[in-house]
Parts: structure tokens; C-alpha cells; sequence
């Protein structure tokens, strides 16, 4: 007999989802559901994938035989998974209304267009959960409503903005709004220009009054030098006491 606790966490599909109750042979042992993936062991025992797998996980012993199990020897079996993808079965959405049936295999195929199906309100805002056929009725009414203009203006409308929308009259304020915009942009960088323009000036002037002082440092120096030169000349040209005697 199954574990209970492994049973629980279902791998198989559910019986009562199909229109004819399914053969003995091919409800898992594991999760008693009709097998999903259908894997055999060497010991010819059939699970669904997933349900052998996680027991595997915790004892690697067949769940019906009990002989030893190597997960690296299970094969899938793609003949029977096929046989199964082939049953019908009935929509998950019955309870709300859904009459149809058709192949297992399809079941994907048609949750994706049933007119039963509950799916949330796709406007951001709006949390409402609706039949799928009721979605655009829901649609006209949602106030969390928003789509592009329709002309091409680009502008996001709302029901309560839509019927008083102009294209011209909205194409002109955002041209205008644009046209103020550049004109303060322009303003700004007059305004940067004239600073940077001060900033050089001021710059300049600076400059101009280093290389002024470094021009009287430089005069400076060569006085120096000349009065170092005529006090050294005057200084060899004079006879010493010691000479005329």
C-alpha cells in the first residue's frame, strides 16, 4: 500500500475529471490519480513519474512489490502516455457551466479559449475575476479601463477622458508644452554660457596678474645680478695696499 503522506502530493490526473471512469490498470498505485507520464520499474510495476520519483526519494524499494528499485533503470512509456492523451474528459470548468469534452491531450488548447474560464480583469488596477465570455461587457464598464487612441496620437485614454478627446487640440498642447520646454532649456544654458564666459574672464585676469608679478620677479633678479657684477668688477680693478709697497 502507498504511503500516505507521498500519496497526497498528487503526480496523476484526477479520475473524475474524465467522462468514462478509467481502467484499474491504469490508476498509479503512489497518488491513485490516472497516471501522468507513465514510467515503468524493472519489476514491471507503472507509476507516473513524478509520484515514483519522490518516493524514490525516501526508500528505493518498489511501493507494490517492495523489491529494490534503481531510478536510473525507469523507463517512460510513450505508447500508453499517447493511449491516455486520447480519453476524454471533461472541462475543469464544468462546475461554472462548461458542457464540453474532448481529448486529454487538448485539455491545455482548450483552457485557453473556453468561455467558462475564470481569469482576472487585464486592466492594472482592477482586481475583478470573471468568466472569460463576460470580459469585454466588463471591459466597456471598468473604470480602471486605459487603451491608446485609436488614431494614433499616441495619447492613453479612459472611459471618462475618451469622449472629450481631440486629437488636434491634444498634438497642439504637446506641442506648445515642448516649445516651453525648449525655451527654458535654451534660457538655462544662456544662462551657464554667460557664467562660464565671467568665469574665463575673471580667468584671464588672473592669469594676466601672475605673469605680471613673474615679469617683476624676473626685472628684479637681473638688477640683482647687474649690481652683483659691478660690485665684484670694481672690486678686482682696485690695487691692494700690499702691492705698492
Amino acid at each position: 500500500m502507498a504511503d500516505p503522506e507521498v500519496s497526497t502530493q498528487s503526480g496523476g490526473y484526477d479520475v473524475e475529471l474524465f467522462v468514462d471512469t478509467p481502467d484499474y490498470d491504469l490508476i498509479c498505485t503512489i497518488c491513485q490519480g490516472v497516471l501522468r507520464c507513465p514510467v515503468r520499474a524493472a519489476c514491471h510495476h507503472i507509476f507516473c513519474k513524478k509520484c515514483i520519483l519522490q518516493w524514490l526519494k525516501r526508500q528505493e524499494t518498489c511501493p507494490c512489490c517492495r523489491k529494490p528499485v534503481n531510478p536510473s533503470l525507469i523507463f517512460v512509456m510513450f505508447k500508453l502516455s499517447k493511449s491516455i492523451g486520447r480519453m476524454k474528459v471533461k472541462c475543469k470548468n464544468e462546475i461554472r457551466g462548461c458542457e464540453e469534452t474532448f481529448p486529454l491531450s487538448d485539455q491545455y488548447c482548450h483552457s485557453m479559449s473556453c468561455l467558462f474560464e475564470l481569469i482576472p480583469c487585464p486592466y492594472q488596477g482592477c482586481r475583478a475575476q470573471l468568466l472569460r465570455r463576460d470580459l469585454d461587457t466588463h471591459s466597456r464598464h471598468c473604470e480602471h479601463w486605459r487603451q491608446p487612441c485609436h488614431m494614433g496620437c499616441g495619447t492613453i485614454l479612459s472611459h471618462r477622458t475618451q469622449a472629450q478627446h481631440n486629437c488636434y487640440k491634444q498634438l497642439r498642447q504637446e506641442y506648445e508644452a515642448r516649445q516651453r520646454n525648449h525655451r527654458a532649456i535654451a534660457t538655462a544654458l544662456q544662462r551657464k554660457m554667460r557664467r562660464m564666459q565671467s568665469t574665463m574672464a575673471h580667468m584671464k585676469r588672473q592669469i594676466g596678474l601672475i605673469c605680471e608679478s613673474l615679469e617683476v620677479i624676473d626685472d628684479l633678479h637681473e638688477v640683482e645680478e647687474e649690481d652683483l657684477g659691478e660690485s665684484s668688477g670694481s672690486s678686482s680693478g682696485t690695487p691692494s695696499s700690499s702691492s705698492n709697497c
